[in-house]
């Protein structure tokens, strides 16, 4: 029997027995979309995080008093015996590293702002240096950034980002208007490019004071982060970032021996523990998918046990006119592999349409990749191939004289 030949039997066969095939794919499409659907939303989140690393520029570099991301109770409370960072840090790194190109630093909390008679839940209000635009990547959409006059004369002047003019100050020029942050009068000189949204959240909520105003504002008690970026190549970062080691080692007194009490962490190190918490969440929930595979082959291969007993005559007939047990082992595993094929190909397009949708409702990113597509493919195949071999092989053992007296 040819390959050809017998896949149009199998469409045949799946075709007259439309219900019956719609039923047996619901598990290969629920374990298919599942895979498409995870594998692109990680794929996404994945390329977004790295495309807003890579926009700090590989040659950026941050100090801080905690790690970015703390796993167990007991290391947040080792950072919390930590001793904060000051400006001052941030001044003796400015003054004394050689290899620094730009240095900056950066306060922030969460706070109301005000303007018009409207105001803005949980907009986050920075202390920004001068130099901290470029070094957090944002650019100037309308007017202009800070200058060094404005944060060494702590001026009440504000940068802010698209969610405050486009919610509170409607239409026309933003540039000299007037806001208020915790009911202080602020003058807006610049806003931020539109950032967008991720995972749902706005990233246009903002407001930046000079960070002299911030501290004057608020008090000298919080942590600053610092940020730094390298003079040069990926050796001027190393160099550069040793040169910042011995600059808060020396003014923090640690001893020789014994680890830093601050934390230096690159774009590098942020993505790495990315793809750790990104990779474990695809294989927990690839785990859970690929029992909907399974369940969707034990049904494919149930079925066509059933398809065996009812065609057992149509067998017996095929061999006693010549058919070889390969050809009937074709025949079987064809049908079985092109229904999960189907029901894969219907789980890509549905694992597709749903993370896209999630896109759209919470704005999480999406990202459809080619492998991603051919691997859904090729495991709705291999289960299909799979849980069809032992219907299809006794199919073919079937002994064509027992198989002509089975209806008779």
């Amino acid at each position: 029997m040819q390959f050809t030949e017998a896949f149009k039997l199998a469409l045949q066969s799946l075709w007259a027995n439309k219900m019956r095939t719609i039923l047996t794919l619901i598990g290969v499409v629920m374990g298919v979309a599942s895979v498409i659907m995870v594998i692109t939303l990680v794929n996404g989140a994945n390329k977004y995080v790295s495309t807003k690393l890579s926009g700090y520029g590989a040659d950026v570099f941050t100090v801080n008093r905690m790690s970015s991301v703390i796993f167990t109770p007991e290391e947040y409370f080792k950072f919390q015996k930590r001793k904060i960072l000051r400006v001052e840090d941030y001044e003796a790194i400015k003054a004394g590293c050689n290899e620094c190109a730009e240095v900056g630093a950066l306060l922030n909390r969460s706070t109301n702002v005000v303007a018009n008679g409207h105001s803005s839940n949980n907009t986050g209000v920075r202390g920004y240096t001068w130099t901290m635009l470029a070094l957090n990547n944002i650019d100037i959409a309308i007017g202009r950034g800070f200058t060094p006059a404005d944060e060494e004369h702590a001026t009440k002047n504000v940068i802010v980002g698209y969610d405050i003019v486009d919610n509170l100050l409607g239409d026309g020029d933003p540039i000299g208007k007037e806001i208020r942050v915790d009911g202080i009068p602020y003058t807006i000189v610049g806003v931020g490019d539109r950032q967008g949204k991720t995972l749902g959240q706005s990233q246009d909520n903002w407001v930046a004071v000079p960070i002299t105003t911030y501290q004057q504002t608020y008090g000298y008690n919080d942590s600053v982060d610092i940020y730094a970026r390298a003079n040069g190549d990926a050796t001027a970062m190393e160099r550069a970032k040793d040169e910042v080691r011995v600059i808060m080692r020396t003014r923090r007194h640690n001893a020789p021996g014994t680890d830093d009490d601050f934390e230096i962490e690159t774009n590098d190190t942020f993505l790495d523990i990315w793809k750790q918490i990104s990779s474990l969440f695809a294989w927990v929930v690839l785990g859970i998918a690929s029992i909907s595979l399974v369940v969707g082959g034990i049904v494919i291969m149930n079925i066509m046990l059933v398809s065996v007993t009812e065609r057992t005559r149509e067998i017996g007939v095929r061999k006693a006119l010549g058919a070889r047990q390969r050809d009937v082992l074709l025949q079987f595993l064809i049908e079985s592999a092109t229904m999960s094929l189907v029901g894969g190909a219907i789980g890509v397009m549905c694992g597709v349409l749903v993370a896209k949708l999630i896109t759209v409702v919470i704005g999480f990113p999406t990202n459809v990749q080619l492998w991603s597509v051919l691997l859904g493919l090729f495991v709705a195949l291999a289960t299909g191939i799979f849980f069809g071999v032992y219907p299809a092989s006794k199919a073919a053992k079937l002994d064509p004289v027992v198989a002509l007296r089975a209806e008779l």
